[in-house]
């Protein structure tokens, strides 16, 4: 009997096989799922992992290997909730599964990593992946979780209805990952027994928009079935369609059925997804064993006081104040260790290699410019070693949460909140997450401001600047950590000004609401925020071995040549002299009414390629022996430097207006790359520099000018 042209026959289900190539396996999940605990743990590849979501931003390869010794190529896709993207990194998910990215392959195999605990959320994903007619393995990922709820989850139940393997495991532990090795290893993987029922009314526009999707780009019955769906079930994903656009007879179709249901007033999307829902329903009836009655999760009474409308912001800033007093308190110690390192190889050079230009670029240029940076490797690392803990443990997106209020005041949402906190360690991951915001427009506002939270490429300045301002024989601590607090919610409130500005002038648009999941608290897995700190130290010191080091020995030649004429002239005249110092001079004229002069000058255009070079500037400019070993003597050669008048150069007014500039200006060629791959477009990265440098400027001048007038 011929079927009716508006249904689809059933697929007919035949084992597939990967004999002649090495099998591409995708990792695809809810957000906080697991899923890139579990790809590190198959691949041992050193991969960030967070406990909020949006942590996986981008596509992530890896290889392991089978039981028959065979490798396999692993994929981490970004996590989502569904196939219908609204965000760029959920259509990277999309995409790489429908073999549109020219430069990833199309997966053979997929395995979808499931949160036990919340088995009927996750396997809305799943079900869309079925519809495509892979093969497809579930991880039922989180096991003890979901046992610690109360629900117990037979795996075996699943894997019988569904006719696909289902593997229990716990990531973080290890558990079941030889389980899931052996069934990534099996050459033949069954499709799935997967059977769902489209609402009848829908029926005839799925088959028609199957039809023209499988003429127009030659996809397979079953994928431009399953797109057909997606496109059905969200019109707004159209918007984000992918590398490979829709045929413009698919947009007529689209818009046909849409001004259709319109004038009929139903909502055929809403049904399509609730159909989909009562299908996953009933296959975790028998599934899932529920308790009769369930008090309060652990999570929950955690977070009745976490999540507060007082304690809560309590809590925060206890944290941020913790966080920012350990980077003084703790670092000491370690600081003091490489100081004296540091010192002895300096000593060394001098003792073992007689006077002249090639000595003076080794302890003036390289350990010198290097080592003035190194030195504050011991506070960056405990700034992450706190990002991480926080990630780790499920706090920030209880951060998220926290702050979606205040955020929501200058147009925003508390999403835009895990990119910008993130930005606080570096502006360029911040800004590359700022893909998990679905809004265009808060994703535009997010990027151009986060540059404005203060990096730790900034803490070398502030720490030196601080050190001018407070001695440490004289001052605590705590004044000093207040001074530190002080210069970052400056930027903090900069980040809240400029976005309420911008949403109201540059990207007029009506805020969006919050909808994330907060995940359940879990035990700090150290060893994975020891992994990045390792990571984020290494990628430091990387950076000081290769930019800080060219652009410190470049200082040094710029400000040793050409060559005083006069032999005894002084440093300050050889600098003046040099290349460097007529840089200098010439920006002055712009930089004097902030206090500075032509020596901060140099400070100023060197640091645009990293902002902690500023220091090692400072040390070669000043001529610092050992200013990398112990930052005594360039604290006390800047107290010493002079105007021509005799007038002290760095007066506490000037460090704290150099400060100042360092919080808004935009002093990181390295941010404005990734602005512009972000946004496509170099206008942004330009309009960057031309409103934060613009307005450091401005209150630069209006704080120094202010100041003087009162008399400091």
């Amino acid at each position: 009997m011929k079927l009716p042209s508006h249904i689809t026959p059933p697929p007919r289900r035949r084992p597939t096989t990967v004999h002649d190539r090495t099998p591409v396996y995708a990792i695809v999940g809810n957000p906080n799922c697991g899923k890139t605990t579990l790809f590190n743990a198959l691949t041992g590849l050193r991969q960030k992992v967070g406990n909020y979501p949006g942590v996986t931003v981008e596509k992530k390869m890896g290889t392991t290997w089978s039981q028959h010794g065979r490798p396999i190529q692993i994929i981490d896709l970004p996590g989502a909730y569904s196939l219908a993207a609204r965000s760029p990194d959920e259509a990277v998910l999309r995409d790489v599964l429908l073999g549109r990215r020219a430069d990833t392959p199309q997966p053979d195999r997929i395995i979808c990593v499931v949160d036990a605990a919340n088995l009927e959320r996750n396997l809305y994903l799943v079900h869309q992946i079925l519809d495509l007619g892979r093969p497809v393995i579930i991880a039922l990922n989180m096991m003890d979780m979901a046992s610690s709820a109360g629900l117990k989850v037979d795996p075996a139940e699943l894997e019988g209805a569904l006719g696909i393997p289902v593997i229990a495991c716990e990531a973080v532990r290890g558990r079941g990952l030889v389980e899931l090795k052996v069934a990534m290893s099996r050459v033949e993987l069954p499709l799935a027994r997967h059977r769902w029922d489209v609402p009848a009314p829908i029926a005839p526009a799925v088959a028609e928009l199957q039809a023209s999707l499988s003429d127009a780009d030659q996809r397979s019955p079953l994928v431009a079935r399953a797109e057909a769906l997606l496109l059905l079930t969200d019109f707004d994903t159209v918007r984000v369609a992918g590398s490979t656009p829709l045929s413009p007879r698919t947009h007529e179709i689209l818009d046909q059925w849409r001004r259709r249901w319109t004038a009929e007033g139903a909502d055929w999307s809403a049904a399509l997804i609730r159909t989909r829902y009562d299908a996953i329903r009933e296959l975790c009836r028998n599934v899932i064993v529920r308790p009769g009655t369930m008090g309060p999760s652990l999570s929950d009474r955690i977070d009745a006081v976490l999540c507060h409308s007082v304690g809560g912001w309590a809590v925060f800033a206890v944290i941020m104040a913790a966080l920012f007093y350990s980077i003084f308190s703790l670092a000491e110690a370690p600081m003091d260790f490489i100081d004296g390192q540091v010192a002895a190889l300096g000593d060394w050079v001098k003792g073992a290699m007689a006077a002249g230009d090639l000595r003076d670029l080794l302890t003036d240029g390289i350990i010198g410019g290097v080592g003035g940076v190194v030195i504050f490797l011991p506070q960056i690392l405990i700034l992450f070693f706190f990002v991480g803990l926080l990630e780790s443990t499920g706090y920030m997106a209880r951060a998220a949460f926290i702050m979606d209020r205040p955020m929501s005041k200058v147009g925003l949402n508390g999403r835009s909140f895990i990119p910008l906190l993130g930005s606080y360690a570096c502006a360029i991951p911040g800004i590359m997450a700022t893909r998990t915001i679905e809004n265009a427009k808060d994703r535009l506002v997010t990027i151009l401001v986060a540059p404005l939270m203060s990096c730790s490429a900034r803490l070398p300045v502030y720490l030196l600047m601080i050190a001018m301002l407070l001695p440490d024989d004289t001052m605590s601590a705590g004044l000093k950590t207040g001074i530190m607090l002080l210069m970052y919610a400056l930027g903090t409130t900069g980040v809240f000004f400029f976005a309420w500005l911008f949403k109201r002038t540059l990207v007029r648009g009506a805020p969006q609401h919050m909808i994330m999941e907060l995940p359940a608290y879990q035990p700090p897995r150290f060893k994975d925020i020891l992994r990045h700190m390792v990571e984020r130290g290494w990628l430091f010191l990387k950076n000081a071995g290769t930019i800080i080091l060219a652009i410190s020995i470049v200082l040094w030649a710029l400000t040793t040549y050409p060559k005083h004429p006069n032999p005894a002239a002084t440093s300050t005249e050889q600098i003046a002299h040099s290349f460097a110092g007529r840089a200098g001079h010439l920006l002055e004229p712009v930089i004097q009414p902030l206090g500075f002069d032509w020596r901060i000058g140099i400070g100023l255009i060197t640091s645009f390629a990293a902002r902690e070079v500023f220091v090692s500037s400072m040390g070669v400019i000043f001529g610092v022996e050992g200013a990398e070993d112990d930052t005594t003597p360039l604290r006390d050669a800047l107290r010493g430097a002079r105007w021509p008048d005799g007038a002290p150069l760095f007066t506490p007014l000037v460090c704290l207006t150099l400060m100042v500039f360092y919080v808004f200006a935009m002093q990181c060629m390295a941010t404005l790359a990734v602005v512009k791959r972000e946004t496509n477009s170099w206008r942004w990265p330009l309009f960057q520099i031309f409103y934060l440098t613009g307005t450091a400027w401005v209150l630069c001048l209006i704080l120094y000018q202010t100041g003087r007038a009162l008399g400091y």
